[in-house]
């Protein structure tokens, strides 16, 4: 390729990936290169944590490779749990899930700050997850969607394609504010769900503290991958 593209892991889904979303090409003023592993459907990454996807996923991965992106990331933050297997597949940086960014943000706080993770199910993530990328001992508050009915039916249990945005937005937002009023030192949010990213700005503008996401994490990459010279 002609210029650096990152590759994405894809879950099988077919719902709205709106602008914001990691599966939306208009998120990013560069190429990206989507491949869906047929079979990782949300239940059998979110809920289960199935190991059979893990062959799948390193086959998808290679194969992006293969058509020549410069990195490759995951559309799902419960990835997390095949990031070591993942990146030693391939001969470029892969990172499977926005969560990798937790030991990082918990550095930039001041020790009494709390980073709070926004995640598909709350009940699914447990401290594989967090041991994955290292962030066992990092002190975090956790909101979950799957209460969330739009959340629920559209991404989760695949009722519908269609996305009522306004409705998910909302759920969002309550999800957000209350995990800041139960957890007053949170000091930072890192979106694990990439579906929940098109609202990271409206997030930010209703609580004031940085958000961290997929899609932050992937302009950084390939920033990292297509340096320029600085000139006087």
């Amino acid at each position: 390729m002609s210029e650096a593209a990152v590759g994405v892991l894809c879950l099988e889904t077919t719902f709205d990936k709106v602008p914001g979303h990691i599966r939306n090409p208009a998120t990013f003023d560069f190429p990206v290169v989507y491949r869906v592993v047929e079979g990782a459907t949300p239940a059998r990454v979110v809920s289960q944590g199935d190991p059979a996807l893990l062959r799948p996923f390193i086959d998808a991965a290679r194969d992006l490779r293969a058509q020549g992106v410069a990195a490759i990331t995951g559309a799902c933050g419960f990835l997390v749990l095949f990031q070591r297997e993942l990146a030693d597949a391939v001969d470029v940086p892969l990172y499977a899930s926005s969560l990798i960014q937790v030991p990082m943000v918990h550095r930039m706080l001041a020790a009494d700050r709390t980073v709070g993770l926004l995640v598909a199910d709350r009940d699914a993530l447990t401290r594989r997850h967090l041991d994955a990328i290292g962030a066992a001992d990092v002190p975090v508050c956790v909101a979950g969607m799957r209460e969330r009915p739009e959340f629920r039916e559209v991404m989760l249990e695949g009722r519908r394609d269609r996305l009522d945005v306004a409705r998910l937005e909302a759920e969002v937002l309550a999800e957000a504010e209350a995990l800041a009023a139960d957890h007053p030192a949170l000091g930072a949010i890192v979106i694990e769900c990439t579906d929940l990213v098109p609202f990271a700005y409206a997030i930010q503008a209703r609580l004031g503290v940085p958000v961290f996401d997929i899609v932050t994490l992937t302009r950084m990459v390939h920033a990292s991958l297509t340096r320029r010279p600085f000139r006087a």
